[in-house]
């Protein structure tokens, strides 16, 4: 328990993890113009509001074939079912991610194989990526976390040697750039969610795949449609994977403004750190997001490593900041995975990030006053403890 001294209610101040108003109250209008768009069309699955779509986040990432879907789980899902994967297939992917990273690989029967991560980036370590290949690998999944570029210059390297395909799980990380690159184009295919808490989000669930393989852009768009291109015939079993127009409008309105809302991200980034390094937090064995070279950070969440974590969090709400952990169980130790044989222990690294990672505010529109309250927060956190 923390012996911090009770602060007075007159000097707290209110620091939400996310807070959407000021985004949705500067483009209200054409929200509702570009819904209301949708509603007078009567189109409202695919058409010309998805299309258009597609083509504009597909010029935005420079990526030559983007396809609309219904979730980022679904992005993953289809992306691979279009290699082809399926029972007794592995697949290896990191253990330190949201569930649907694995789930999609367990959802179509296929193993998942874990691998560490790195202690810095918490990026699925290319190191040990080889020795978890078998003969019945089929494709690795990397994951961008938290808006951070996984080493896809090893990943895909490496896959190429064993010529395996590589699947981005991009979801966290629209216009995250490695090597000058957008995420979602490096590998055979990306994966995008546009979840409402995303740093391009919708008004509901949604997603994208994207990929410069023409073939595999047209399995794809199969796929998501019940695996037919004209109603009520089928050249394969797909499922009901569709973006709706209504949030393919929605996000048409808020695409132009993705940079100025990544550059805010990035901002505020570098105000936590200047902060925490006036405050001495590393001094407190607080750990701040790295950036690796060539890399840029879109930071969907910023994420500290902290002593104490939970005891931090809590001090942290007493002060009205919210905070949030990402993620409190790795997926090998989840109970529905018991069957793969993982133990506590088996990788260190995602097991040792549960335990100490918080996510701090970092939305465009925090102010530099709320980022300044919350550094303060913590520095006072670790001096009650000294």
């Amino acid at each position: 328990m923390s012996n911090a001294p009770v602060i007075p209610a007159t000097t707290l101040m209110r620091v939400p993890l996310l807070d959407l108003a000021p985004q949705h109250d500067a483009l209200r209008q054409d929200l509702i113009d570009a819904v209301a768009r949708v509603f007078d069309s009567r189109q409202f699955i695919l058409g010309a509001e998805v299309e258009a779509f597609e083509r504009e986040i597909g010029a935005e990432l420079g990526i030559a074939h983007a396809i609309g879907v219904s979730s980022g789980t679904d992005a993953l899902l289809v992306s691979l079912m279009a290699l082809g994967i399926g029972p007794g297939d592995e697949v290896i992917t990191t253990p330190y991610s949201f569930f649907a990273t694995a789930g999609s690989i367990a959802r179509l029967g296929a193993r998942p194989v874990f691998v560490d991560v790195e202690p810095d980036t918490l990026n699925i370590d290319p190191r040990l990526v080889e020795a978890a290949i078998s003969d019945r690998t089929r494709a690795i999944v990397p994951v961008h976390l938290f808006g951070h570029s996984a080493d896809l210059q090893a990943v895909g390297s490496l896959a190429a040697r064993y010529r395996l395909p590589v699947v981005e799980d991009a979801c966290q990380a629209i216009a995250a750039t490695e090597g000058g690159r957008m995420v979602g184009g490096i590998g055979a295919l990306g994966s995008f969610s546009f979840f409402p808490s995303k740093n391009l989000s919708g008004a509901g669930d949604g997603g994208l795949v994207t990929t410069n393989d023409a073939a595999l852009a047209d399995t794809v768009r199969l796929l998501r449609q019940h695996g037919g291109h004209q109603k009520y015939s089928h050249s394969m079993v797909g499922g009901n994977f569709r973006l709706d127009a209504i949030q393919a409008a929605i996000l048409r309105v808020k695409l132009p403004h993705l940079r100025e809302w990544t550059d805010a991200r990035r901002a505020n980034a570098g105000r936590y750190a200047g902060l925490a390094r006036e405050a001495a937090l590393p001094d407190q064995g607080v750990a701040l997001p790295v950036e690796r070279p060539a890399c840029r950070h879109v930071y969907h969440q910023y994420v500290i490593r902290a002593p104490r974590r939970d005891d931090l969090k809590a001090f942290l709400a007493g002060r009205g900041i919210a905070t949030a952990v990402y993620y409190p169980i790795p997926l090998h130790l989840q109970a529905c995975f018991a069957n793969l044989g993982y133990r506590s222990g088996d990788l260190p690294h995602a097991e040792a990030a549960a335990r100490d990672t918080l996510a701090l505010p970092i939305f465009p529109g925090l102010t530099a006053d709320q980022q300044a309250y919350v550094v303060e927060s913590i520095a006072a956190f670790y001096r009650s403890d000294s």
